[in-house]
């Protein structure tokens, strides 16, 4: 069996009258249109008990829309775009509350699961980082102190692209820890920096560096 076609009302952009109270309606008027009828107001198409509920929320239209016994879609022309556009929903009062209720319960426990997914994150990217740093110090055990916690932190920050957040980072390949000290000396050991702000290119600065960053390399290199 198939399921009824579903009520329409809509929002005039010109003047309407109810063509069953003849009631001058005006501009903005809620009507439905009855085949055979016309245009009817809300109140003698016994829609007028409904609440309007706006468009934005998925979740609660579509709860308020099954709670409902009576509900009908709100539609208004929309010049720029040529069509009838959805403005949100005519539903029972009731229905609305039940909606509005199952949300606020769906909110609350959606939140409660972000809250643990990002306590969860951080508690291992806070093991990852230590993890990182500690290798750092394993390879390079001459480095300053803290250091090695430094380097980590920067170099496994989320999202940066940098290269603590590549594969071979995160199983703490020897060559991407290495990478990481070497752009931590870069910035924070050499000139490099100050090199770019007068106007260096990246790859001119950085060959200027290279011997300074070789030999503080060798000074933090773990002793064999």
């Amino acid at each position: 069996m198939s399921e009824p076609p579903e009520l329409k009302v809509f929002i005039t952009t010109t003047d309407a009258s109810c063509s069953e109270c003849d009631e001058r309606l005006g501009r903005g008027a809620w009507i439905t249109l009855v085949e055979g009828k016309g245009a009817l107001c809300l109140s003698c198409a016994d829609l007028d008990h409904l609440i309007f509920l706006p468009s934005g929320d998925a979740a609660l239209t579509r709860r308020a829309r099954k709670h409902s016994t009576l509900s009908a879609v709100v539609l208004k022309w929309s010049r720029a775009r040529k069509r009838y556009e959805r403005q949100g929903l005519l539903v029972e009062d009731e229905a609305l509350a039940q909606a509005e209720q199952e949300c606020l319960a769906d909110s609350e426990a959606r939140e409660r699961r972000r809250e643990r997914e990002s306590a969860r994150r951080a508690e291992l990217d806070r093991e990852y980082v230590e993890q990182f740093a500690a290798r750092v110090r394993e390879i390079f055990s001459r480095c300053p102190p803290g250091r090695e916690t430094v380097v980590a932190e920067h170099a496994c920050l989320k999202y940066s692209g940098r290269v603590g957040r590549s594969a071979a980072a995160k199983s703490l390949d020897d060559a991407a820890i290495r990478l990481a000290v070497i752009a931590h000396i870069r910035h924070a050991e050499t000139e490099y920096d100050a090199l770019l702000a007068r106007g260096y290119e990246r790859h001119d600065a950085r060959a200027q560096v290279e011997d300074k960053i070789a030999r503080v390399l060798a000074r933090w290199q773990a002793r064999e």
